[in-house]
């Protein structure tokens, strides 16, 4: 399961991250609601955690405009501010739950386990583009009876890739969603692990291709 976590404490940020990957899912930090807004439109997570008091977007604007683009990942509220009022509020902007700080690490992962199983909407788990399969059950890219079996880190790559095809992603954004959103990972990682994914793309006779666009990013692009 993956799960974007937006908290403007960075101190919290870190320990709710420690708490969901120590119970195996995957997670994407952010520190503001407009990168928020950002990382969830492309409707590749299971769940949103949301702060609600955050800069540049507050966490019930971050979910209205979601829910205008016809975003339904489940959502849970974090906040400080208990009055029934503002919780009304963002439940009305379509939130699934709502959970008042401070809470206890318990309860948290009963919240999240919940809103994950009341998910209204159906995500296959084989993503296509163009000739070319990403199963994520088995981390494999399949062309008819042939396959590539992919490591973690070309996984994640390949998955952004098929959930934004023919859209261009720049390396600032790969790294972030791959490796995080605070890492110090060069570029030239990211190039080599691109480059082992488009060999594995290449032995499987393919048309699908992943492009670079100098001075812009990277694109997936099926046959024409």
């Amino acid at each position: 399961m993956r799960l974007l976590i937006a908290e403007d404490n960075p101190k919290l940020l870190r320990s709710l991250t420690h708490i969901f990957e120590t119970n195996q899912y995957t997670v994407d930090g952010v520190t503001n609601g407009a990168d928020a807004l950002s990382y969830a439109q492309s409707d590749s997570y299971d769940g949103l955690i949301l702060d609600v008091m955050m800069p540049e977007l507050d966490g019930v604007s971050v979910l209205r405009k979601l829910r205008a683009m016809n975003v339904n990942t489940p959502a849970l509220f974090l906040t400080a501010r208990t009055e029934v009022s503002q919780r009304i509020e963002g439940l009305d902007a379509g939130a699934d739950d709502y959970l008042p700080k401070p809470f206890s690490t318990g309860e948290l992962l009963a919240r999240v386990r919940a809103m994950l199983r009341r998910k209204e909407h159906y995500t296959s788990d084989l993503l296509t583009v163009g000739d070319l399969t990403l199963d994520r059950t088995t981390y494999r890219i399949l062309r008819d009876d042939q396959a590539q079996v992919l490591s973690r880190k070309e996984f994640q790559l390949m998955e952004v890739f098929m959930l934004n095809p023919g859209i261009i992603l720049t390396t600032e954004k790969l790294l972030t969603h791959v490796w995080g959103w605070d890492t110090d990972v060069d570029t030239s990682v990211l190039w080599v692990h691109i480059s082992n994914l488009r060999k594995k793309i290449d032995a499987l006779g393919t048309k699908t291709v992943i492009r670079y666009v100098r001075g812009a990013g990277y694109l997936l692009e099926g046959p024409v």
